[in-house]
């Protein structure tokens, strides 16, 4: 038996080393996938990640953990992800608010995009302006913008946090119609969107799947979309652009990240991962629900977006006069 196990236990490594796999890696299959979240339940990438959860531990072969950490606007749980282990047992589903960190924040505990390994951008998730119908008359932008223009600086709108897209998408809308509002950041969606609700902030963006319910129940007002065409998940929601601001759109994307120094061979299972999910019937029927687009970039080509999306949110960080915190 002792031969047996022995010759077996050779053929394996004599196998992994011809296909060109350390014996470390061929024989130590994770069998916990932690995802970790730079952001709240309740949020849009929580909404995404737990839809997805189930097709993703079945192709990767291991029981997926989703693991909320959205403390300092997100960059707790990046923080986490930087100093996790380079084995594929911890990765992360982000929004764009990765790439507006370096921009907004002086002394990041990490560097973007260096200590992570951008495995897929996946897709994008649509955003809408919404209001208090207690606290805004307001049913359209040009009723809002009016409103706003009468009471500059008076209103105040609610972000899941200093620097995130939310903050920065409402920031753009802002700058675009030439009006004024206080910002009151949150420590996340969930948070923002009760307070929403409760009154005690006047509007902000939020991507729709977290305020569908919501909007659906009269509880939040939507005053337009944010992207580029309307959804066919709300497709009475007229975007920006339809009104009155020419050209407007501001793209809210999400992307599977692991952490620096991730190998070939577990980048690749990762993307192969990500694919097979998202092409899962359940899931698409699930991002079709929340509106999310689903466009899943190469390994390759998500490093190339995430350099190119840095730069452009630079320069609308510094277009919008956000100062560093």
């Amino acid at each position: 038996m002792n031969d047996f196990l022995h010759l077996n236990r050779r053929h394996v490594l004599a196998a992994a080393l011809a296909a060109g796999v350390t014996p470390l890696a061929a024989l130590a299959q994770p069998s916990t996938v932690k995802f970790i979240l730079p952001n709240a339940t309740g949020s849009g990438v929580d909404a995404i990640t737990r839809a997805a959860q189930p097709a993703l531990g079945k192709a990767l072969g291991a029981s997926v953990v989703v693991d909320n950490q959205p403390g300092a606007g997100g960059i707790v749980g990046l923080n986490a992800l930087a100093r996790s282990p380079a084995d594929g047992s911890a990765l992360a589903v982000v929004s764009n608010n990765v790439v507006i960190f370096p921009s907004v924040i002086k002394s990041l505990p990490f560097d973007m995009p260096n200590d992570f390994t951008p495995i897929a951008v996946v897709g994008a998730t649509p955003m809408v302006l919404v209001v208090n119908p207690q606290r805004v008359s307001a049913t359209n932008s040009k009723e809002f913008v009016a409103l706003l223009k009468s009471k500059p600086g008076q209103l105040n709108f609610a972000s899941g946090g200093n620097g995130t897209i939310l903050h920065l998408a409402t920031e753009i809308y802002l700058d675009a119609t030439g009006t004024q509002a206080r910002h009151i950041p949150y420590k996340g969606v969930g948070p923002m969107v009760t307070d929403l609700i409760g009154g005690q902030v006047d509007f902000g963006t939020v991507a729709l799947p977290s305020v569908q319910q919501q909007i659906k129940a009269g509880t939040l007002r939507a005053i337009g979309m944010l992207s580029p065409q309307r959804t066919p998940a709300a497709p009475e929601i007229p975007t920006m652009a339809e009104q009155g601001l020419a050209g407007f759109a501001v793209e809210a994307w999400f992307a599977v990240i692991g952490p620096k120094k991730l190998d070939a061979a577990n980048v690749k299972k990762a993307h192969d991962a990500v694919v097979a999910a998202f092409n899962d019937p359940a899931v698409k029927d699930a991002m079709a629900k929340q509106g999310n687009t689903i466009a899943i970039s190469t390994p390759e080509e998500a490093q190339a977006a995430f350099k190119r999306e840095l730069a452009k949110y630079a320069a609308l960080v510094k277009k919008v006069g956000l100062e560093p915190q």
